[in-house]
């Protein structure tokens, strides 16, 4: 897999990682360097960690997808893009609460849910045959930036509505492509 496909996954990847940063900065309309500091490598780690560990659980199971592991990889990655696009179209923007959710639990469960859909492309690059640490480290990394400048952007940006819901419309359009073009 080159470079470019592994990036484009990455970016793919990070939208709702960035969405959620941008909503986040919305929400908080002041965001402190610690704050930066903390959802980004939180989701940057968990977004580096979940394709590895999906990557091993693949391994497992490799030998029942061998024959059809373009299609499964494709279906995975169709069904992720697609629930991204679904989350984006019916998202609920509202600030309800004024909790920092850079701390505690709340970044937590943010860096799990924002990190699921890497766990499913590890499983597609292990039945795909693809070695895994280079692709995590990218994945990583580009999420972490991302998350640093949604929550950035989201603080500038606090008076667009919608704005992180096309984030993640992209990255699952993205997503369904690259999913496609496993097949193609």
């Amino acid at each position: 897999m080159t470079f470019a496909t592994i990036f484009t996954i990455a970016v793919a990847l990070a939208m709702d990682a960035l969405a959620v940063a941008l909503a986040t900065g919305i929400c908080l309309r002041q965001v402190d360097n610690r704050q930066t500091l903390r959802m980004s490598l939180s989701f940057g780690l968990f977004q580096a960690l979940m394709p590895v560990l999906g990557w091993f659980v693949g391994l497992a199971v490799r030998e029942y997808f061998e024959a059809y592991g373009a299609y499964v990889a494709c279906a995975m990655l169709v069904l992720v893009g697609a629930k991204m696009v679904w989350e984006g179209l019916h998202a609920d923007e509202s600030c309800e609460t004024r909790k920092d959710p850079t701390t505690g639990v709340p970044l937590l469960m943010l860096s799990i849910a924002t990190s699921l859909d890497a766990l499913a492309v590890g499983l597609s690059f292990s039945v795909l045959g693809e070695p895994i640490w280079m692709p995590a480290l990218v994945i990583g990394l580009v999420c972490l930036t991302l998350t640093a400048i949604g929550l950035h952007a989201g603080r500038l940006a606090c008076r667009v509505p919608g704005l992180s819901r096309y984030a993640e419309i992209l990255g699952g359009v993205v997503l369904v492509a690259i999913g496609v073009n496993f097949i193609l």
